[in-house]
């Protein structure tokens, strides 16, 4: 079942079923370099990956990755949606595709609706999203769809600073 839909998108939750396309996108080394490393080395691994990320997420909190496909042939080629993390006030707007559908316009597509959607039909009132300091196309993506900078900041002690940027209902 679709949750958002765009021109050319769906965007529906995960299953265990899409953990191959998950093994393949969590060790694309774009993913490995500007997400991080998640320890997914086998199919088993994506199944636990989608399990005990989006699907539990999704369980307690109503958001969560969206698997991203395009609507002519259903192809997937990346993951949008919101993300509720301990390390972070406000939920934020998550996001990564295959590199061969880079360039292409989806990635702006998919994350402007799920901002409408986290806006829209969740009320939310602020959204973040966070990016590694040198990821130039997630900055220029996140001031496509109109979120701003706010400041540097770390998810942890002992991790890098990273940018935090907003969009907030009430500025």
């Amino acid at each position: 079942m679709n949750v958002l839909e765009t021109d050319r998108l769906t965007l529906r939750r995960l299953t265990a079923e899409d953990a191959e396309f998950i093994l393949g996108l969590l060790n694309q080394p774009s993913f490995l370099r500007f997400i991080g490393d998640r320890g997914v080395r086998t199919l088993d691994d994506a199944r636990a990956y989608i399990l005990n990320g989006p699907v539990a997420m999704y369980a307690r909190h109503g958001v969560g990755l969206y698997l991203t496909a395009l609507k002519e042939g259903g192809d997937p080629i990346g993951l949008c949606g919101l993300i509720k993390r301990e390390t972070l006030e406000d939920i934020d707007i998550g996001f990564a595709f295959l590199p061969e559908f880079w360039g292409r316009g989806y990635a702006v597509e998919a994350a402007a609706a799920v901002l409408a959607h986290g806006r829209d039909d969740l009320g939310l009132r602020r959204i973040v999203a966070i990016t590694a300091q040198d990821n130039q196309s997630s900055i220029r993506l996140l001031e496509k769809i109109g979120l701003t900078f706010e400041r540097l900041i770390r998810l942890s002690e002992e991790g890098p600073e990273i940018n935090l940027f907003a969009w907030d209902k009430t500025e």
